[in-house]
C-alpha cells in the first residue's frame, strides 16, 4: 500500500496569519517498504508590511532570539544582584557586536567579493548593485558573531559593568546558545545552508523546492537540535551547580559544545563556498573556522583556572 497525504500548515499556528506553507508528504518506494517524503516549499520569504518592504522569517528569528535572550539575562542579573540599569547597555552592545561581527564574518569568510561588487551592502540591509532593494542582513556567520560578541562584551565590561570580562562571558553565552537555535530555524525557513543529498531510505529527508527536487539532509535542523542540548547544559550548570563560580568555564564549554556541533553537522551540509568542500585536511570552511574556538574553549575549561591559581 502506498501512502499519500498533503498537509497545509498555517503560519498562524506559529507566528502570524500572513501566509501558508505547504508541507507535502509524498510516497517514496523501494523493494522493502515505503517511506514518506517531505517537500519544503514556503509560500513567502517573510511577512509583508507595506509595499515591497517585508520582514524575512530569518530576521524575525533574530528578533525572537534577542527578545528571549534579554529575558534570560534579566533573570541572571537579578540572581547576581546586578542593577537592571546595566541591562539596556548590555542589550545594545550585544545586538551591535553580534550583528556587526556576524555580517563581517560572513563577508570575510564566505563572500569577500561583496567588498568590490556591492560595498555598501556589506554594512547596510540593502542591495545597491543591479537595482535598489531592501534585503535585510541575510548573510551572517556564526563564527563572526562569536568574535563580535567577545569584543562587544569586553567593551561593555570595561565601560559599564567593570568586572572580569569572563564574568559576563560566562553568563551571556546562555542566551547566545538559545539564540543559535532560532537562527538555524531561520536558515531552514529560508532554505539556506541546506544539506547534502540523502539516502532514499531516510524518512526525514527534505526536498527544498527553492533549490531542486533532491531529498536532502535538513542540516539546519540537525544543528538547531544540537544547540538545544548546548543551551540546556549551560542553563542547568549555571542554575543548578557552582560552575558559574569557576571563571571562564561556562564560556569555554559554550565554545567547545557549539563548535563541536558545527563540526559534526557540517559533514551533512553542502559547502557554503564552492571549491572548499575539502579546504584544509579534508575539512570545509565551517569546520576549519570552528577548530580555533574549540581549542580556546578547552583552554578556559581546563587550563585557565590552573594558571590563575
Amino acid at each position: 500500500m502506498i501512502l499519500f497525504q498533503k498537509i497545509i500548515i498555517s503560519k498562524s499556528l506559529v507566528f502570524f496569519p500572513i501566509s501558508f506553507i505547504s508541507l507535502y508528504l509524498q510516497p517514496k518506494q523501494n523493494n522493502i517498504m515505503n517511506f514518506l517524503q517531505i517537500v519544503w516549499e514556503p509560500a513567502s520569504e517573510g511577512i509583508r508590511l507595506f509595499g515591497d518592504f517585508k520582514i524575512h522569517y530569518y530576521s524575525l528569528m533574530w528578533m525572537i532570539a534577542f527578545i528571549f535572550g534579554l529575558q534570560i539575562m534579566k533573570k541572571i542579573y537579578k540572581n547576581e544582584g546586578e542593577s537592571e540599569s546595566k541591562m539596556d547597555s548590555l542589550f545594545m552592545y550585544s545586538v551591535l557586536g553580534i550583528m556587526i561581527g556576524a555580517r563581517l564574518g560572513h563577508v570575510i569568510f564566505y563572500q569577500s567579493e561583496l567588498f568590490r561588487e556591492d560595498f555598501f551592502s556589506v554594512f547596510l540591509p540593502f542591495k545597491f548593485s543591479g537595482g535598489f532593494e531592501f534585503t535585510g542582513f541575510r548573510g551572517l556567520a556564526s563564527h563572526g558573531a562569536a568574535i563580535g560578541m567577545i569584543i562587544s562584551m569586553y567593551i561593555y565590561n570595561k565601560k559599564i559593568l567593570k568586572k572580569s570580562v569572563l564574568w559576563i562571558l560566562d553568563r551571556v553565552v546562555i542566551p547566545c546558545a538559545l539564540g543559535a537555535i532560532f537562527i538555524r530555524i531561520g536558515n531552514f525557513f529560508n532554505s539556506e545552508m541546506i544539506g547534502k543529498p540523502a539516502s532514499e531510505d531516510l524518512p526525514w529527508a527534505i526536498i527544498f523546492k527553492d533549490m531542486d527536487s533532491i531529498p536532502r539532509h535538513p542540516g539546519q535542523l540537525y544543528e538547531a537540535f544540537g544547540y538545544i542540548f548546548v543551551f540546556l547544559i549551560l542553563f542547568l550548570l549555571y542554575w543548578k551547580t557552582n560552575k558559574r563560580q569557576q571563571e571562564g568555564f561556562l564560556f569555554g564549554l559554550f565554545l567547545l559544545l557549539l563548535m563541536a556541533v558545527r563540526v559534526f553537522v557540517e559533514q551533512f551540509k553542502i559547502a557554503q563556498v564552492d571549491g572548499r568542500e575539502d579546504w584544509i585536511l579534508g575539512l570545509n570552511t565551517g569546520q576549519v573556522l570552528s577548530i580555533p574556538f574549540i581549542l580556546i574553549g578547552l583552554y578556559f575549561m581546563f587550563f585557565h583556572k590552573t594558571k590563575a591559581s
